[in-house]
């Protein structure tokens, strides 16, 4: 019984570390150093060259928007290069990009995944500094000066902007998820101000071209590869909530497990990648950073969670104590809300405050199925879309 309790409590401790007293603890280190980083903000006149890709594969019911949007976007005259590659589309993407004559395009028949799409669009950039932002993602119109601003500072390598889901939609997904990604977002403004942002969203990031690594065209998550190698290499991630995309929401569940399942494979198939990130001599902070955020929830959580149900529920029935029975009450209303909040988004119900332990549950699930795809060795560079709400 001993054995059965120490698993249950070192359960508890680090899932409530992973979730909440990692933000917690870089929050209360931020405000007892009271670390203000003012960004300093270039000269009208010295502004850096920057070059902006976008990768799309068969985003023709987006792409204009995007281009529009792109164009749109307030830079220095003269400054911005766009690079729109649509490598593999089969749809009217290749015609769409031919009507806006300043956007450089590029284009092979063949598809070989976004990497090895991205390898290539960046053997066309000459600038200090590029951006990187994905087809259905819409920036503010200030993102590129905004995040430009950062690397001012020699230190900095790179720069995530902030994810935000389209609001005011109907799908349940996209409140779920725009709930997450508030939550990813505090986590971030607390990482950078602690060292450095360690996963940027591949919406929207930049990095100095100099500090650019080609990839193998095998990896999935290439965003959050990149931003690890910026890390790596030295220099900081910092992170600018004032510089935003926007995203529309899958349509279903169904649609984004597709892509949060794709995730998860490619978080496993990271770690071969980033070995060195674990490096506490070489990297401490980074290190402390990457197991606090990534390996813990990744890959310790989702296990950690039924280990935690399964412990409390023996120590309830061998020895009731009040604390062992509120712990057990607490996690069977938390996962009857979550089941509650799956049958109302099955009968087309908002799940509404059931929608926390709705997404919780259901993102540990798919980090779960992404495992097993991994290891058996069925997860792809290339994939199919999940479908998505309409922006308008």
């Amino acid at each position: 019984m001993a054995i059965i309790e120490s698993i249950f409590w070192i359960s508890l401790i680090i899932l409530f570390y992973c979730y909440a007293g990692y933000g917690l603890l870089l929050y209360a280190y931020s405000a007892i150093k009271s670390v203000i980083r003012k960004t300093p903000t270039f000269p009208n006149t010295d502004w850096p060259a920057v070059t902006l890709i976008i990768a799309a594969w068969n985003e023709a019911d987006v792409l204009k928007e995007k281009i529009i949007n792109t164009l749109n976007l307030e830079y220095a005259t003269g400054k911005l290069q766009v690079i729109c590659i649509t490598d593999g589309s089969e749809d009217d993407s290749v015609s769409i990009v031919q009507e806006y004559p300043q956007i450089h395009l590029l284009h092979i028949p063949m598809r070989q995944g976004k990497v090895a799409a991205v390898n290539r669009a960046m053997q066309e950039v000459k600038t200090p500094i590029v951006f990187f932002t994905d087809a259905n993602a819409i920036l503010s119109k200030q993102a590129l000066i905004k995040m430009a601003d950062h690397f001012k500072d020699p230190r900095i390598g790179g720069v995530a902007g902030e994810k935000k889901i389209l609001a005011g939609q109907s799908s349940s997904v996209g409140k779920a998820e725009g709930l997450y990604w508030r939550y990813e977002s505090f986590l971030k403004k607390q990482d950078a101000a602690f060292h450095s942002v360690v996963g940027a969203a591949g919406e929207l990031f930049a990095i100095r071209t100099e500090l650019w690594q080609p990839l193998d065209e095998n990896i999935i998550l290439d965003d959050f590869v990149i931003t690890m190698q910026v890390r790596l290499s030295g220099s900081r991630f910092s992170y600018e909530p004032g510089a935003w995309s926007t995203e529309a929401p899958s349509v279903s569940f169904a649609e984004e497990r597709k892509r949060k399942v794709r995730i998860a494979a490619g978080a496993f198939q990271a770690l071969h990648y980033l070995e060195d990130a674990m490096n506490i001599i070489k990297y401490p902070a980074l290190s402390f950073q990457f197991f606090s955020r990534r390996i813990l929830r990744w890959f310790v959580a989702p296990v950690l969670l039924p280990v935690l149900f399964i412990t409390n529920l023996i120590m309830v029935f061998n020895d009731p104590e009040l604390f062992c029975v509120i712990a057990l009450v607490g996690q069977l209303f938390f996962y009857l809300a979550a089941l509650t909040g799956y049958l109302l988004v099955k009968v087309n119900k908002q799940p509404g405050w059931f929608n926390a332990p709705l997404y919780f549950v259901f993102m540990n699930s798919c980090l779960i199925s992404g495992s097993l795809l991994f290891f058996k060795k069925e997860h792809s560079v290339l994939w199919d879309k999940s479908l998505r709400e309409s922006f308008e």
